[in-house]
């Protein structure tokens, strides 16, 4: 009876060993990770495909790295431009696991690859900021400039961070910002320069005003002085006409008495006017003389 029991407790005891060493044996890999089957220190195998696993139970241990891109938002930094004045930059870094091997060998954990990534970046972005002056920075207005300048921090990280088993998808500034200490200076600075270009388009535009306005003073005094010409000629046309017009009028003794009697007549017909019709002359004026002897 005894040895029975203990051969019971015996079967039991390895049940459980094996039941234990089966589990022990199986791991599952998700689609979006590695998994690094570690012995001794040392990554004996990689394993990219989901599903279920094997390894060997108590000396094979499984290290799992995302597959998928990572998001790395860097602490603000501050880098010095080419002529000597402090910026901030915040930005960020898309990154992924290329090699499984290499990451575990160089870098090891996620909290250090960051760390590796934080520092390449800082240190891309001090070398091609320092290239830079800082009124060029602020004034970038083309976004083709600005995307030229993320790509070469970008190829720069990438070729820092490849030793890792990293690659750098992509790497992105989010903001530029001024130190607090001369941020007012810089803006007054820049109020000023946007002032002196005012002050030049204004001044342009009052020299081209003065010239606009003297060739319109020009063009009208050339009209108003061929206008005048013109008015003079034709009155003193209309004078020699008038001339001409007396001279053959008075050329001859009877055309002169003639013209005169013509005129009296006119100035009578121009007193009869309204409904006063009563004319007042002295007994010697010519009219009354030609109206009460005209034979003579």
């Amino acid at each position: 009876m005894m040895k029975k029991n203990i051969t019971k407790i015996m079967i039991t005891v390895l049940v459980l060993l094996a039941a234990v060493c089966l589990l022990g044996s199986m791991y599952s890999v998700a689609e979006n990770e590695y998994a690094c089957v570690v012995r001794f220190a040392k990554i004996v195998d990689t394993i990219d495909t989901a599903g279920l696993h094997f390894k060997i139970p108590f000396i094979d241990n499984i290290r799992f790295f995302p597959r998928d891109v990572q998001l790395y938002d860097i602490n603000p930094s501050e880098v010095l431009t080419s002529d000597k004045k402090n910026m901030t930059v915040d930005s960020y870094v898309l990154w992924e696991i290329s090699d499984p091997l290499t990451f575990f060998q160089t870098v090891g954990t996620m909290g250090e690859a960051e760390r590796r990534l934080d520092a390449a970046t800082y240190t891309t972005l001090k070398n091609v900021m320092g290239t830079l002056e800082q009124n060029a920075i602020i004034n970038q207005e083309d976004g083709g400039e600005r995307n030229k300048i993320y790509d070469s921090i970008g190829r720069e990280v990438a070729e820092i961070t490849t030793q890792y088993g990293i690659n750098v998808v992509d790497v992105k500034i989010k903001r530029l910002d001024l130190p607090a200490d001369n941020e007012q200076a810089v803006y007054s600075r820049m109020i000023s320069e946007r002032n002196q270009i005012a002050e030049k388009y204004r001044a342009d535009g009052e020299y081209e005003a003065s010239i606009i306005i003297n060739d319109v003073d020009k063009q009208v005094n050339i009209i108003i002085s061929d206008a005048q010409a013109a008015a003079a000629k034709l009155e003193a046309e209309g004078e020699a006409e008038y001339m001409r017009m007396l001279a053959a009028a008075f050329n001859t003794p009877d055309k002169k008495n003639f013209y005169q009697f013509t005129l009296a007549l006119d100035a009578l017909r121009a007193s009869l006017t309204g409904q006063d019709k009563t004319v007042v002359l002295g007994a010697d004026a010519d009219l009354v003389k030609m109206l009460i002897s005209p034979a003579e």
